[in-house]
C-alpha cells in the first residue's frame, strides 16, 4: 500500500506542512505510521479522513467540533460526504446569488440610474400598503422626518437602494438565527451595530453628528408593539421581536450615550 510523507501529502492536499502537524498534535489527523526517524507517514485511510477534515472546514466547523464528528463510534463516511454534498450544493446556490447580485449592481452602477419617485422606495409592497406604512411613519415620526429620509434615499441609484434592502435582509436573517442567544453578547451587539448602522442609512441620518440612541430604542420597541415588522412568512415572530427589541435598547443605552 503507497503511503505519503508530510510534504507529499501536503503538497496533494493543498495545505501546509504546519497544518499537518497541527492535526496531527491535535489527534485529528495522526498519521498511519511512524519511521525510526520519527518521519511521519499516511496512507489511503488518513487521504480519506484529510478530505472529511478539508470538507468540514469549508463548512466553517470549527477543528474541535470535526474531531467529535469524526471521531464517533457511529460515524458514516458515505453519509457524511452526502450531507456535505448538500451543503456544498446550498453554499454554491448562494454564492451563485451573490455573483448574480454583484453583475447587477455593476450594470447599474454603469448605468447610473437614480430613483425619481418615493413610491419606488416601497417597490415589492403593494401601493395599498405603501401608502399605509408611509403614513403610519408620519404619525410616529412626523412628516418632516419621513421626507428627510426619503429624500436622502432618492440621492441614491436603484441599485444602491437594492443593495441596501438586501443587506438589510441578510443582517435581519442573521440576527433571527442568533435570536436565542444572549442579546448583551459580543457576536450579537456586534451585528447589532451593522443593524444600525442600515437604519441610519434608511432614515437619511448616516455620519450625522446625534446618535439617535431614543429613535432606535423605540424602533426595537415598534417591533414588539407591531408585530408586523418581525413577521416571516406571514407567522408572528414574538421571540425574535422581544430579542431585537432587548438587544437594541442595550446597544442604545452602552454605545450611543
Amino acid at each position: 500500500m503507497k503511503q505519503f510523507s508530510v510534504k507529499q501529502l501536503a503538497k496533494i492536499a493543498g495545505v501546509s506542512i504546519r497544518t499537518l502537524h497541527v492535526y496531527d498534535e491535535l489527534g485529528l489527523l495522526k498519521p498511519a505510521t511512524r519511521t525510526e526517524a520519527k518521519y511521519r507517514l499516511y496512507g489511503e485511510k488518513e487521504l480519506l479522513r484529510l478530505q472529511q477534515i478539508l470538507f468540514y472546514r469549508e463548512l466553517d466547523f470549527q477543528l474541535n467540533e470535526i474531531l467529535e464528528i469524526l471521531d464517533k463510534k457511529n460515524f458514516d463516511l458515505l453519509e457524511s460526504l452526502e450531507n456535505q454534498k448538500q451543503s456544498l450544493k446550498t453554499k454554491q446556490n448562494r454564492i451563485s446569488k451573490l455573483i448574480q447580485t454583484i453583475d447587477k449592481t455593476i450594470e447599474n452602477l454603469k448605468k447610473d440610474t437614480v430613483m425619481s419617485n418615493p413610491n419606488e422606495l416601497y417597490e415589492g409592497l403593494s401601493e395599498e400598503k405603501a401608502n399605509l406604512y408611509r403614513n403610519e411613519a408620519i404619525d410616529k415620526y412626523g412628516q418632516e422626518t419621513v421626507e428627510k429620509s426619503e429624500k436622502a434615499l432618492l440621492k441614491l441609484s436603484k441599485n444602491e437602494i437594492k443593495i441596501l434592502k438586501q443587506e438589510q435582509q441578510e443582517i435581519a436573517e442573521k440576527l433571527f438565527a442568533m435570536k436565542d442567544k444572549d442579546y448583551r453578547s459580543e457576536i450579537v451587539q456586534t451585528q447589532i451595530a451593522l443593524h444600525y448602522k442600515n437604519i441610519r442609512q434608511f432614515w437619511g441620518t448616516d455620519g450625522s453628528s446625534e446618535p439617535q440612541a431614543e429613535a432606535y430604542a423605540g424602533l426595537g420597541q415598534l417591533y414588539v408593539d407591531d408585530p408586523r415588522f418581525t413577521q416571516i412568512d406571514g407567522e408572528l415572530q414574538t421571540t425574535y421581536a422581544l430579542f431585537l427589541c432587548k438587544a437594541m435598547k442595550y446597544f442604545a443605552e452602552t454605545r450611543l450615550k
